[in-house]
């Protein structure tokens, strides 16, 4: 069963790293922060396959880590993105 773990995992981060060159050859911004929230999901379940497979609890823990992480960094991002939206709108506006 731990080899079949391991495959899936090795499975699993191929297909991340074929979705993040997909993913970041284009130029925008949000493109780059979906790459983020790729490799974030695709971490996450790497991880728990391996901690599932090599029966290691420390394992989760840093896989449920990243999965916080990456939900901070989607928040910045649309936090930072609004703010950018409100301040060519008042330029716009001449204010």
């Amino acid at each position: 069963m731990a080899s079949f773990l391991l495959a899936a995992a090795g499975f699993v981060l191929v297909t991340v790293a074929l979705g993040l060159l997909v993913i970041l050859r284009r130029r925008a911004e949000v493109d780059h922060m979906m790459a983020a929230q790729l490799l974030g999901t695709g971490g996450v379940a790497i991880l728990l396959l391996m901690a599932a497979a090599t029966e290691a609890p420390p394992i989760v823990d840093v896989g449920l880590l990243l999965a916080l992480f990456a939900a901070f960094a989607a928040v910045a991002f649309v936090r930072s993105a609004s703010g950018s939206e409100r301040e060519a709108g008042e330029t716009a506006s001449g204010r």
